[in-house]
């Protein structure tokens, strides 16, 4: 009964008090629409940069060759240090950590031919591994360079999705020859689109790949540019990377501490201190959303506040009645959460609407707003939190308040 006496007690003063509490529900829709919006515009923005930036790979490290810095048992510094594919592959084997490896050789501006559409762009020699470790997904109806192909030295090619789009245009690129420095290759495969916001020699989406066994017989490259290593988890690359280093500083007599003899770009710290900058704005976008629904649940409590001076005498006249303490306090706290949860849900719903109607064109810049179980979760428990601090004090003045000297106020 108490509940509901509740209720009918707060419709009967919201209706004697339209404007004034029209304006504190204003405060918690407001403040609930905030924090749910920049919630959800948080975690968008996080999962867009996040996918971004795996466009390039998952815990991989990009190697270089490099130049000593530190003389050696008697050699001197300034030796350039480069490794071969034989080397790529001892590594594999040698060193502890390592999930997958790829040797990766570039030819600059090779000439890529189909009808009358020429293209300059690099064409890059791997090995079928290379596809796992960059997120190189071929789309339906192709695939990515096989162990036959580089055992055989096929002459196959696969390309990336802008590269297909100026070569052929609209047609369907799988199963049609390209000539490659005037050399015919077959396209057995074209990347899907993906997102990808870093790179080392440029986007992959203009990219083409070609077995390395058939790419050393076109060109007779003998190093590799660059060697891609990936391990299975984000902490172990710091142990493969110092693997390689004592695996090329025995082999090639240079220090093992001697940071310049290999270029190593770890793309795992570099994720690790982006993903723990997108949680900290994501986090400091919350706590924006947090301060503005407490400016709202400060608005409840100076209403109920009101409240409590208009319903002195009657609070007065229940506890001589034999109303107990416990008995007010949770009718004023009641009112509150009604009221607050008005608004909450209000606010919540008119947050959801604008994100459902977000332009999609703003996806490439922020990605798409989301608010997922976990979100939701935060945001009614941070909702329900203001609610019971907002009544809490104004329902212990309730019911504090000493019968004889309620009933003597008025």
């Amino acid at each position: 009964m108490i509940p509901l006496q509740s209720f009918k007690q707060l419709l009967r003063d919201m209706r004697h008090q339209k404007l004034r509490t029209l304006m504190t529900m204003f405060g918690i829709l407001w403040g609930t629409a905030s924090i749910v919006l920049l919630m959800g515009f948080g975690t968008g923005i996080h999962k867009h940069q996040m996918r971004q930036f795996k466009g390039l790979g998952e815990n991989i490290s990009i190697v270089w060759g490099g130049m000593t810095s530190l003389p050696w048992e008697g050699l001197p510094r300034g030796r350039q240090i480069r490794f071969t594919e034989d080397d790529v592959a001892r590594i594999k084997t040698s060193v502890p950590g390592i999930k997958e490896i790829s040797p990766e050789y570039t030819r600059w501006g090779a000439n890529i031919k189909y009808g009358r559409n020429i293209v300059n762009t690099p064409v890059k020699g791997v090995w079928p591994t290379f596809s796992d470790m960059r997120n190189i997904i071929p789309q339906l109806g192709g695939r990515y360079l096989n162990a036959f192909d580089q055992a055989q030295k096929r002459r196959v090619i696969v390309i990336g999705n802008v590269l297909a789009e100026r070569l052929f245009g609209t047609a369907d690129p799988v199963g049609q020859t390209v000539l490659v420095n005037n050399i015919p290759f077959v396209v057995v495969g074209v990347m899907a689109a993906k997102d990808q916001d870093s790179s080392y020699h440029g986007r992959d989406s203009r990219m083409a790949w070609i077995p390395t066994s058939t790419f050393r017989t076109m060109w007779t490259y003998r190093y590799p540019s660059i060697m891609i290593v990936q391990t299975e988890k984000l902490d172990e690359m710091a142990g493969v990377v110092n693997g390689i280093f004592e695996f090329m500083a025995h082999k090639y007599a240079f220090d093992p501490d001697d940071s310049e003899a290999l270029s190593i770009w770890d793309t795992t710290e570099t994720f690790a201190f982006f993903n723990l900058f997108f949680i900290a704005l994501q986090s400091f976008l919350i706590g924006v959303g947090c301060l503005t629904l407490i400016t709202g649940g400060i608005g409840v409590t100076n209403i109920m506040n009101v409240v409590l001076e208009e319903r002195t005498k009657e609070i007065g006249i229940k506890m001589a009645l034999g109303a107990k303490k416990r008995t007010i306090m949770l009718q004023f706290l009641f009112e509150t959460i009604i009221m607050t949860a008005i608004g909450g849900v209000l606010g919540f719903l008119i947050a959801l609407a604008i994100i459902s109607v977000f332009p999609a064109s703003f996806e490439e810049y922020v990605g798409i707003p989301t608010v997922d179980g976990v979100g939701a979760a935060l945001a009614i428990a941070i909702l329900g939190l203001v609610a019971l601090v907002s009544g809490f004090f104004p329902a212990r003045r309730a019911a504090e308040l000493e019968p004889v000297k309620a009933l003597k106020l008025f």
